[in-house]
């Protein structure tokens, strides 16, 4: 059999797949459905009004002829992004494929569906409400970032690195277990379809073409099929790594974070669960360091 009749039986494969998955796996959230997810983050992460964890990855790809430099990212090699947030099930709830390796993150949640979707409130997120154990004034629900995503009122990010006191380190340790639910995710994702771990040979339509088909694959076996490893069910610490601040912080994002930071400081409850997560990180970088799948 030819190379351009496999490609064209993959292409049209994953097509399929992902005409027939989509409409029941990745339907848009009802309020109910941001009410479970932040239920989820406050049970598993101990991070109360939280409707999703948002992070990108680079999916490998060969170098697309004619494209310049517009595939190549900071990391130094070619690739396409998959924007996505996450539920505490590990699942991709709203995901944006196929961006430029070379843009941001936080450009292309400005323009993709999801950041204008939250900037005009077509989604269907429930009203403020007080935080756990609070009498303080009504907190939004809020998406989980890096700080490579800019502030907006439905959109958290942690405090910066550099100068990080008390306080706010306080604060900074449950948003990073919440955000890094979606590279526990991630991490799942891309060691479950091993045609992620190397570059996708692939032209860059048909890459994007096998993304969505193993996007709404992970969803319906996290859903309906696998019941995840304990093991894989881990949390990192702040990574402290390199931050690219995109963007100036709106007053509405500072004032919900101070919000937050308040509530940590008066009615922190950081559990014993939650210290036995924060020290399994050791053992899913152990294992993506060496290559090892959980089975």
């Amino acid at each position: 059999m030819g190379t351009s009749t496999i490609a064209g039986v993959v292409r049209a494969t994953c097509s399929a797949i992902w005409l027939t998955l989509k409409a029941s796996v990745l339907p848009h959230p009802t309020r109910q459905q941001w009410l479970d997810i932040d239920q989820g983050f406050l049970e598993r992460a101990q991070f109360p009004n939280c409707i999703g964890a948002l992070d990108g990855k680079h999916i490998r790809v060969k170098k697309p002829p004619n494209s310049g430099s517009q595939y190549y990212n900071y990391k130094q090699f070619f690739s396409v992004v998959l924007l996505a947030l996450a539920d505490t099930n590990y699942r991709f709830i709203i995901v944006d494929i196929g961006s430029y390796g070379s843009t941001a993150d936080a450009r292309i949640f400005k323009a993709f569906r999801m950041g204008r979707w939250l900037q005009s409130n077509q989604l269907e997120v429930p009203q403020p409400v007080n935080l756990p154990g609070s009498i303080g004034p009504p907190a939004p629900y809020v998406v989980v970032g890096d700080e490579r995503f800019s502030f907006s009122g439905h959109l958290m990010r942690p405090f910066p690195q550099r100068g990080l006191i008390g306080k706010r380190r306080n604060f900074n340790y449950p948003l990073s277990r919440a955000r890094r639910i979606v590279e526990c995710a991630f991490w799942i994702f891309s060691h479950k379809w091993r045609v992620f771990p190397s570059a996708i040979q692939l032209a860059s339509q048909n890459v994007i073409v096998v993304i969505k088909a193993c996007v709404v694959l992970h969803y319906y076996i996290c859903t309906y099929e696998a019941t995840l490893d304990e093991d894989a069910k881990v949390y990192s610490p702040p990574s402290g790594g390199e931050a690219l601040l995109l963007g100036r912080s709106g007053s509405a994002g500072l004032r919900v974070r101070e919000l937050f930071r308040l509530f940590y400081v008066t009615y922190r409850f950081i559990t014993f669960s939650a210290v036995v997560q924060y020290m399994d990180v050791c053992v899913c970088q152990f294992f993506a360091r060496t290559g090892m799948v959980f089975v």
